[in-house]
C-alpha cells in the first residue's frame, strides 16, 4: 500500500479515460448529425440546466445520460421512419462486400451508422434466459493471457484504492482501514471468477464514475446498492432487456462513451487534490506518465518487440505494454518511489487504524458485513477493520 498514491493512481485512472480517444469521434463523425446531438445534450444537461429542479429533484444533473439518450434516439428514430436515411433500390442489411451499385455503395456507411432499424438483437433476443455456470464449455487455461490478466487485475486494484478513499469522503466517514481495502479488492477478484465462470469476457473492478455518482446524488447508502444490485440480476434474465441495450445505434454509444471517458479522465486527476497538485515534482510525474501512456502503446501496437525474441515472452510483453494504464502506472510508480519527496507532497493516502476504528460506532456501522456475516470472520484481521 505504501508504493500507492494519488501521483501514482492520478494518471492510471487518466489513462484508462485516453485510451479511447481514438474510438470516440472517429465513430461519431459516421453520423454526425446523431453523434454531435448527443455530445451536445449530455454537456448541456449536466453544466448548463444543472440548476433546474422538477419536484426537488435536479434531473438534468443526475439523469443527464438517460434523458439526452431517450432524446437522440427517439429523433434517430423519427428520421428513419420518415425516409431520411432510405436510398431507392439500397438494403442496409446487405453486407457491403455483396453490394454492387455504386450509389449504394457510397450510402451503406450511412445507413448503417444512421438508422436504428439495422440491428436485430431486440427481434432475436428470447424474452427469458437463465444463465447458467459453464455453459460455453470447460474454461481452458493459457499461461500467457493469465499472466496478463494478473498484472491488469492489479493495476486495476490501484483504480480501486483511490475510489475507496474518495468514496469515503464524500460521504463524510473516516477512510477504511488496510482490512476494508484489501475485503472489497479481494471481493472484486471473487466476482471476476464468478464472471469468467458465467462465460462473461471481462472480470469485476470498482466504476470509477460511480464516485461522481456519489456525488451528484448524495446517496451513499448501502441499501440503495444492495437494491440496484437486485434489480440488474433480475433484469439479466430477461433477454429482451439485454437485446433492447444491444440495440442502442453505435454512434449514439459512441457519444456517450465520449463523455463518459472524459469524465473518467477527469476523476482520475481529480486525485491529485490529495497531494501538492502545483508541485514541479509531481507536474513532471504525471505529464510523463500520461504522455508515456499514448506514446508507448502506440509503438508497441504498430511495431512490437523483435521478432527474434522468445515468442512467448513476446507476447506478454507486447500485451502488457500495449494497455495504456499499464504503462501508466509503471512510469508512474517508478518515478514516484525513487524521486524524492515530502509525505505531504506525494499526498500518500491516510487510511484508519483497526484499533481505533473498532472502538467507533460509526466507523464499524460504516464498514461491518452486512447482516451479521462479519461476526464469521473475525479470525481474519486481513478483511475487516
Amino acid at each position: 500500500m505504501w508504493l500507492i498514491n494519488p501521483v501514482v493512481v492520478s494518471p492510471t485512472i487518466a489513462a484508462v479515460g485516453l485510451s479511447f480517444y481514438s474510438y470516440g469521434f472517429p465513430r461519431v463523425g459516421t453520423c454526425i448529425e446523431i453523434g454531435v446531438v448527443q455530445i451536445l445534450l449530455v454537456v448541456i444537461f449536466p453544466l448548463y440546466l444543472r440548476k433546474i429542479s422538477v419536484l426537488g429533484h435536479r434531473v438534468f444533473l443526475i439523469y443527464a445520460v438517460p434523458l439526452s439518450l431517450f432524446i437522440t434516439w427517439a429523433t434517430a428514430f423519427l428520421l428513419t421512419e420518415s425516409g431520411v436515411y432510405s436510398y431507392k433500390g439500397c438494403d442496409p442489411n446487405i453486407p457491403a462486400s455483396n453490394i454492387i451499385s455504386d450509389h449504394c455503395r457510397r450510402h451503406v456507411s450511412r445507413m448503417k451508422s444512421c438508422r436504428v432499424d439495422t440491428s436485430h438483437a431486440l427481434r432475436s433476443s428470447p424474452w427469458f434466459r437463465f444463465p447458467y455456470p459453464l455453459q460455453w464449455g470447460t474454461p481452458v487455461f493459457h499461461w500467457k493471457m493469465a499472466l496478463v490478466m494478473c498484472v491488469v487485475s492489479i493495476i486495476s486494484s490501484v483504480d480501486s484504492v483511490g475510489s475507496y478513499h474518495a468514496s469515503s469522503l464524500l460521504v463524510a466517514s473516516r477512510p477504511p482501514t488496510p482490512g476494508v481495502l484489501s475485503r472489497g479488492i479481494g471481493l472484486e477478484g471473487l466476482s471476476s471468477i464468478l464472471a469468467g465462470l458465467w462465460g462473461t469476457g471481462t472480470g469485476s473492478t470498482t466504476l470509477t464514475e460511480n464516485v461522481h455518482t456519489v456525488a451528484v446524488t448524495k446517496m451513499g447508502s448501502r441499501r440503495a446498492v444492495e437494491l440496484g444490485a437486485f434489480v440488474m440480476i433480475i433484469l439479466s434474465l430477461i433477454g429482451k432487456v439485454g437485446g433492447f441495450i444491444a440495440s442502442i445505434p453505435e454512434v449514439i454509444v459512441a457519444a456517450l462513451l465520449c463523455f463518459m471517458w472524459a469524465m473518467l479522465t477527469a476523476l482520475g486527476l481529480s486525485n491529485l487534490r490529495y497531494s501538492e497538485a502545483g508541485s514541479s515534482r509531481n507536474i513532471i510525474i504525471v505529464g510523463l506518465s500520461m504522455f508515456f501512456s499514448l506514446s508507448i502503446p502506440a509503438y508497441f501496437q504498430q511495431y512490437g518487440i523483435s521478432p527474434y525474441s522468445n515468442v512467448s515472452l513476446n507476447y506478454v510483453l507486447n500485451t502488457l505494454m500495449s494497455l495504456h494504464m499499464v504503462v501508466a502506472f509503471l512510469v508512474a510508480v517508478i518515478l514516484d518511489n525513487t524521486v524524492p519527496g515530502s509525505q505531504q507532497e506525494r499526498g500518500v493516502y491516510v487510511w484508519s487504524e483497526p484499533e481505533a476504528a473498532r472502538r467507533e460506532p460509526a466507523v464499524c456501522k460504516d464498514y461491518e458485513l452486512p447482516f451479521r456475516v462479519g461476526r464469521l470472520f473475525r479470525w481474519v484481521k486481513w478483511v475487516g477493520l
